[in-house]
């Protein structure tokens, strides 16, 4: 079967269409997060043991509210705008790069979710740990709008880092990196991932927790390496595919 091709302008009516699907899709669940913004304030505010937030504008209360609800619609409409953007790239791919691709996305929301898990299991010892390097002369007056920009970029960076995996197998795919170079470049990789693990990890201990969040990259980088040794092997054997009677 034969796939029409489409005109430029006819590409552009498509994208504009799934845009507009994606962005409907984050508004709705925006929507409904706005009102169960409190309850996920309250999930937000478990790590810190009971800190009293504190305001000090007068449209903060509706901010705050906002923000929350604006992440949260962002993160669980995924499968739609996800979808949305497969459908849109896949008719330039091959059969088999839509094979791999389409599970990846599936894949890619779970690392995201397991990777914002992991965080927030952190945050219950670091923000403790960030509490008590205040000195008693000084009064800690925690601001709404601080904690959770801090909480959520950390929950976000902890998720992006789950997407290694990925990344790898996407640029695998696209003949960019091979598992040969993987291995060879180890430990230039592991110092990447200790520094991204300083960078997030804003504690006194300028070990232990980095390695904390350093492990299961590491973890996830190894397993990108299996991954990619998988992906070569499935590749066929140039000169092969054309022999013939």
């Amino acid at each position: 079967m034969v796939e029409k091709r489409m005109t430029f302008l006819e590409h552009l009516e498509e994208l504009r269409t799934r845009i507009l699907i994606s962005a409907l899709a984050i508004l709705v669940v925006t929507a409904a997060g706005f009102f169960f913004s409190d309850p996920i304030l309250k999930l937000l505010l478990l790590p810190s043991g009971g800190l009293q937030l504190r305001a000090f504008g007068l449209l903060d209360g509706f901010m705050i509210k906002w923000r929350i609800a604006l992440y949260t619609g962002v993160v669980i409409s995924f499968p739609v705008w996800a979808y949305e953007l497969y459908s849109f790239i896949s008719p330039g791919l091959m059969p088999n790069e839509r094979k791999i691709l389409f599970p990846l996305l599936g894949g890619s929301l779970v690392l995201f979710l397991l990777g914002a898990a992991f965080g927030f299991y952190l945050l219950l010892g670091m923000i403790r740990v960030l509490i008590a390097l205040y000195p008693k002369e000084v009064q800690f007056l925690p601001s709404a709008d601080d904690y959770i920009s801090f909480v959520t970029f950390f929950l976000l960076a902890c998720g992006l880092a789950f997407q290694l995996p990925t990344l790898i197998v996407i640029l695998v795919q696209l003949r960019i990196l091979n598992s040969n170079l993987l291995r060879k470049q180890r430990r230039i990789a592991y110092f990447a991932l200790f520094v991204f693990a300083e960078i997030i990890t804003p504690v006194s201990d300028p070990i232990v927790a980095p390695l904390t969040v350093m492990i299961p990259l590491i973890i996830l980088y190894e397993a990108s390496i299996f991954l990619a040794v998988r992906i070569e092997r499935r590749r066929p054997v140039p000169g092969l595919a054309r022999s013939g009677p």
